[in-house]
């Protein structure tokens, strides 16, 4: 009887502490404008206010996300808003981020740790999806307008299927800082590098295959 009191007391605490969970802290201000500058080996869960009596309209405003840049490896490339070319974003617990991705580019399977995503498609075509803790697949087709959501921490994609046109997406992430983490990179070219057994037996491959995608990878 005791034991089963404890078991309810203890239900209720973890019932209590999963409802306290959120993406990012609840802010305590209005706005806490980042101060970048002068604290750079300080880390904190966020980063330190400027005095509220000295934030312009500049801090609040950023141009980042009007230029693409460089294409990686896959072909796509993430141009992401943050603390040190957005101020204001500090403790708000949000992001935004642009994607380009090249004819034929993929954003590879990927999972933000901190963050769900909503994705609209400006330009191009795009097919998406991401799989549940279950292994089940949702994809859709993207035209521009088009939005889909990506829950927090699920693995995803996005694919541009077009062979002669583009794409660029616009993100919300629900984080100032979301983490990106893709998987193929995190399997095969973590440093230092997973070892080779739990790779054979985690993907069912042999060593070579093992090596071949490392070099693929750059790992």
């Amino acid at each position: 009887m005791m034991q089963n009191h404890y078991f309810i007391l203890l239900l209720h605490l973890l019932l209590h502490l999963t409802g306290l969970a959120k993406s990012d802290p609840e802010a305590l201000y209005d706005y806490c404008v980042a101060e970048t500058k002068t604290h750079p080996n300080i880390f904190l869960n966020s980063v330190p206010c400027i005095n509220p009596d000295h934030t312009l309209a500049s801090h609040f405003w950023t141009s980042a996300l009007s230029e693409g840049g460089s294409m990686n490896q896959f072909d796509f490339n993430v141009t992401l808003t943050n603390v040190n070319n957005l101020g204001g974003l500090n403790t708000l617990g949000l992001a935004m981020a642009r994607i380009d991705i090249a004819v034929n580019g993929l954003v590879p399977p990927h999972s933000h740790p901190r963050a769900s995503e909503l994705t609209i498609l400006l330009e191009g075509s795009l097919l998406v999806g991401f799989v549940d803790t279950s292994n089940r697949l949702y994809t859709q087709r993207l035209r521009p307008g088009d939005s889909f959501v990506f829950p927090k921490a699920l693995i995803h994609f996005l694919y541009n299927t077009d062979i002669s046109s583009p794409a660029l997406a616009v993100s919300g992430l629900t984080s100032q800082n979301p983490g990106a983490q893709l998987s193929s990179l995190a399997a095969f070219a973590s440093h230092p590098p997973l070892p080779d057994d739990v790779l054979r037996k985690g993907f069912k491959i042999n060593g070579q295959d093992v090596a071949r995608i490392r070099r693929n990878l750059g790992g």
